[in-house]
């Protein structure tokens, strides 16, 4: 279902007037209450200051302030308080982590979701209470670093939250005209600066306590950056919304070599907020952003989506953001069978993961690395975790490193019936063999022998109905609810959950020779999808030797 601007501008505005505003104006009033109590003596500065060095959050909290005009028709002034979101916190304690590590970090996010700000507002806190830290930023172009004036640059977000602090928090000897440069900010009492650079130049200027790389995923010439700033600092930040599965953006998000953290709307109360309308639970946000957004944008720069403009994705980013919690929407009760897949990794940077469903609905995934493991121990844990969950049946990937799993898992059903446990049922998916039911339509007019390459191709295309199905379904069409598929947000642990939604739209689709379907799960050298890999075999239908039920047009609908 999909809802024109004119419904929904309204409801945007009842907010903003009626829950952000009052939010804003109680805060201004508790600020100016607590700057005047402090500023009653020395003595209390002195301790507020101590407290700031030692709390970024807290600092943050009662003395940034923000520019933001955006809600001025809605009574917002421009210069609000900078109260960090729980997801921004997080972040602030995660570059915390950086810096006490030295270790490398990527921050994924949806578009205005502040990262720039917290991380700018960081380094200004370093600034201003830690001796000697040098702070470097860098972007793709020269005037997105500075160009006093233009609220879009780096160096003006961080001048504007220095200049609304007050003044005994700021360097005493600090004077603007002669430490104030372009591209350059020293504080003239402990020594400590931020310096800015653009484009090839980013990472050539000498040294730095910790760098921070905006817009990393759209900066050109991405590898020969990469081999200046690794000589520049030992702990670089690079954040972007996606651009593409080919740059270096994405290599790094899933190379292993970084700590990964995501910032993605639904986890800001300020656009994850819900009304009823048409007798439906909406984020009116996030649909005012589907009314407004090209496709491409909408999944690559909101639902940090990095197949977006990618050709012939199989499953697209809009059908699975639709498939979270899909069966609260579409009021159906889990039933049916509960049963778990299992994608075997190597020893390698590949990783473990199993998924497990309750009928339609998805309500477990795990993953783990197979470092210092063998298959033998991956079936243990496949087989403990059934246990745990009463699962009585799981499917696991067949080909390739998989293959010992049958063995091992008889071994250890022996062992366990042994002292009274119950035998857990492993059956292969093998995705390399021919198609199952080779003469009847999972899609129309055309036989499964024709369309498809092999039950890999089949599966996968199985699961992509599922979410076409449950797209459909959410916007009103007539629907078989066994045909669905809904990732239950509540039983799956978040980072999961947001890492198998840019799995499940990685795989691309193309024909062979014979015009038959084929799979690409790893376009342009992507890591594989393993999670992604654990859902398709779950939902495949396979019964052991059978082959594959498909999700297709069922006589039930609602």
């Amino acid at each position: 279902m999909t809802y024109a601007l004119e419904e929904i501008a309204p409801l945007i505005k009842d907010w903003t007037m009626n829950t952000r505003l009052p939010e804003v104006v109680a805060e201004m009033t508790r600020r100016y209450y607590y700057k005047a109590l402090i500023e009653q003596c020395e003595l209390s500065q002195e301790a507020e200051i101590y407290k700031c060095k030692n709390d970024p959050v807290h600092w943050f909290n009662q003395w940034i302030w923000t520019y933001d005009p955006r809600g001025m028709a809605f009574g917002l002034p421009a210069n609000i308080p900078f109260v960090l979101r729980p997801k921004q916190v997080e972040l602030v304690d995660w570059l915390l982590e950086r810096e006490n590590t030295q270790t490398h970090g990527l921050i994924e996010k949806s578009r205005d979701e502040g990262m720039s700000y917290v991380v700018l507002g960081f380094f200004l806190h370093r600034w201003l209470f830690v001796e000697g830290f040098a702070g470097g930023v860098g972007s793709r172009k020269e005037e997105l670093v500075d160009k006093k004036g233009d609220p879009k640059t780096l160096f003006h977000k961080f001048r504007d939250m220095f200049s609304k602090m007050p003044d005994w928090m700021k360097p005493k000897k600090f004077v603007e005209k002669i430490h104030d440069n372009y591209m350059r900010i020293l504080n003239p009492d402990n020594g400590a600066t931020i310096t800015g650079e653009a484009g090839d130049n980013i990472g050539r200027g000498g040294r730095t306590t910790m760098y921070f790389l905006d817009e990393w995923a759209f900066v050109e010439r991405q590898e020969a950056v990469d081999a200046a700033i690794s000589q520049n600092t030992n702990v670089h930040i690079k954040g972007s919304t996606p651009n593409g599965i080919g740059d270096r953006f994405y290599r790094d998000r899933f190379s292993g070599r970084y700590s990964v953290f995501t910032m993605p709307w639904r986890a800001n109360p300020d656009k994850n907020w819900q009304v009823e309308l048409r007798g439906k639970l909406i984020h009116p946000w996030y649909e005012k952003q589907i009314a407004t957004l090209d496709d491409v944008v909408l999944a690559q720069e909101v639902d940090i989506n990095y197949a977006a403009s990618v050709e012939g994705v199989l499953i697209p980013s809009a059908w699975v953001q639709a498939a979270v919690d899909a069966h609260i929407q579409l009021d159906i009760r889990p039933s049916g069978e509960r049963i778990g897949g299992l994608d075997v990794a190597d020893e390698g940077k590949d990783k473990n993961s199993f998924a497990d469903r309750h009928g339609v609905v998805l309500q477990y995934l795990d993953t783990w690395s197979g470092v210092g493991d063998d298959i033998f121990g991956t079936t243990q844990k496949a087989i403990d975790i059934s246990l745990e969950r009463n699962l009585n049946h799981f499917l696991y990937d067949a080909d390739g490193l998989g293959a010992g799993v049958r063995g091992d898992a008889r071994v250890i059903n022996e062992l366990n019936q042994e002292k009274g446990i119950p035998e857990i049922d492993v059956d292969p998916f093998r995705g390399a063999v021919s198609v199952f039911e080779p003469d009847e339509e999972m899609v129309e007019a055309r036989k499964n022998v024709d369309f498809f390459a092999n039950l890999k191709a089949q599966a996968w295309w199985s699961l992509r109905l599922r979410f076409q199905n449950t797209y459909r379904a959410l916007k009103g069409m007539e629907f078989d609810p066994d045909s669905i598929i809904s990732l239950s947000s509540a039983d799956l642990p978040a980072a999961e959950l947001e890492a198998l939604k840019i799995e499940l739209s990685q795989p691309t689709y193309t024909k062979n020779g014979a015009g038959k379907i084929l799979i690409n799960k790893q376009p342009d050298g992507a890591s594989s999808p393993n999670r992604a890999d654990s859902v398709m075999i779950c939902f495949s239908g396979v019964q052991g030797r059978k082959g594959l039920k498909p999700a297709g047009a069922g006589s039930r609908v609602f």
